[in-house]
């Protein structure tokens, strides 16, 4: 059974800091009401293997392997069948090609094996399976509507810091902290309006601070001018 992350302390938020992120929350729905993924997929299957794949890789290049890949095997059973062999040359241009396809193929078989073809939604289950970590799982259940949660990526954790919403040391921790401080009516959207902003705006060596709607609710504004 996969290990909960440590939780860190408890944060307590005064007025005005609930003020704050409920204010930057409000701000990123009214720009973006409704985020998705930036991944492409077909069903649940699909969702699982593309966001497998994308670990240590851009959206851009796994939706361009996936394109093909999916057009032939979009079931455990098809993809089964294909093999590592016949999976490798449809995902060769992504990194960690071989050990991913070793994950994708065992991941299928187990799927066919104990689940009947069809991808368990529940958090212990979909960590069970082969490539499929916390932070899978996390975008998996929440892109489906099935869990809120907030899955840390490198986007999400530098976002994190520098709006002052988490000061942990690990994904896990920013996790854990960004569902303490986060909003309900905001959790199943923040995944995404944290990570959209940090891939597009507040960029690692230069954000956009002119372009960011957050700025004036930015504690870490007047480190980049």
């Amino acid at each position: 059974m996969p290990k909960p992350p440590a939780k860190p302390a408890k944060r307590r938020l005064s007025p005005a800091e609930k003020t704050r992120i409920e204010t930057l929350f409000a701000r990123f729905a009214a720009e973006t009401p409704h985020p998705r993924t930036e991944l492409d997929f077909k069903n649940p299957y699909t969702l699982v293997v593309a966001v497998a794949l994308s670990a240590q890789a851009t959206d851009k290049s796994v939706n361009k392997a996936t394109e093909k890949l999916f057009a032939v095997a979009d079931t455990p059973a098809e993809m089964l069948a294909l093999g590592e062999e016949g999976l490798i040359p449809y995902i060769a241009s992504i990194g960690l090609y071989r050990t991913k396809a070793k994950n994708v193929i065992a991941a299928a078989r187990i799927l066919m094996e104990q689940y009947g073809g069809q991808v368990p939604l529940n958090r212990e289950a979909l960590q069970s399976l082969p490539g499929v970590g916390r932070k899978t799982a996390s975008v998996v259940l929440n892109e489906l509507d099935v869990e809120p949660a907030i899955a840390v990526d490198t986007h999400v954790f530098r976002v994190a810091h520098r709006l002052k919403l988490a000061s942990g040391k690990t994904p896990d921790q920013v996790e854990q902290e960004l569902m303490a401080v986060t909003p309900k009516i905001f959790q199943t959207r923040a995944h995404h309006w944290l990570i959209l902003h940090g891939r597009y705006v507040c960029v690692a060596r230069k954000p956009k601070c002119r372009e960011c709607p957050v700025a004036d609710l930015c504690p870490s504004r007047d480190l980049f001018g």
